[in-house]
């Protein structure tokens, strides 16, 4: 009888722990589910913001796109207010092309685009430093032409990945190796405009003294 009542508790015991048993296994499986939920979630988003990066990218880079192509329409119009053709055609034709210049000037100047770059405190003294650098040789192209030219060209080399065809201003490339990725790529545009305006005005100094003595030798040859 005794042996009897203890297999019959043992058996009362072991039913009672098998629904405790069962129900923290539920537990666990549905923790464990959720972990997993959480974890699909979390990837899902991740991957989301992965894509929205990209647009963002590429989105900053049409902005500077459409920053160049509004220097270019500028430079370009006025490159053509002060082209030598402009100054052999009539006055009222040149009085007409510039007014139609002005106004694509008007229009080009409506359009609003601005990409901020975002820098540190050393990025942006290297900016202002490599900015000043380029604005003191600006200042002093009427100065000397040519000697200023040549500085540009030492700076425009610094920013270069190819070989340069001239010699490198050494102390302007520490200063540039020294700002932000996007200011680099706008002081190289800016030197590359720079250079082309003076070309272009070498050209229009070259072309004028030889009309002048082109005429200065006609006159001369009527005379005799």
């Amino acid at each position: 009888m005794a042996q009897a009542r203890i297999s019959a508790k043992a058996s009362e015991g072991a039913q009672q722990q098998q629904p405790q048993q069962q129900q923290s296994g539920g537990q666990l499986r549905g923790r464990f589910y959720r972990s997993t939920s959480m974890a699909d979630r979390s990837s899902r988003l991740l991957e989301n913001l992965d894509q929205l990066e990209l647009r963002v990218e590429a989105f900053r880079d049409a902005a500077s796109a459409m920053e160049q192509e509004k220097e270019i329409l500028l430079e370009m119009i006025h490159n053509i207010q002060n082209s030598q053709d402009m100054r052999h055609i009539s006055e009222g034709e040149r009085e007409e092309l510039n007014l139609t210049a002005n106004r694509l000037m008007g229009r080009t100047l409506t359009v609003e685009v601005s990409v901020e770059t975002i820098r540190n405190a050393q990025q942006q003294e290297s900016l202002l430093h490599a900015t000043k650098m380029i604005d003191e040789i600006v200042n002093k192209l009427l100065d000397d032409l040519e000697d200023a030219k040549m500085r540009l060209m030492s700076l425009y080399g610094a920013c270069t990945s190819d070989v340069p065809a001239g010699p490198i201003d050494q102390k302007f490339q520490s200063v540039v190796i020294g700002c932000a990725i996007e200011d680099q790529k706008k002081i190289k545009r800016r030197l590359e405009t720079l250079l082309r305006n003076l070309e272009n005005s070498e050209k229009s100094i070259t072309l004028l003294e030889h009309q002048k003595s082109s005429v200065r030798q006609s006159c001369n040859s009527k005379q005799d």
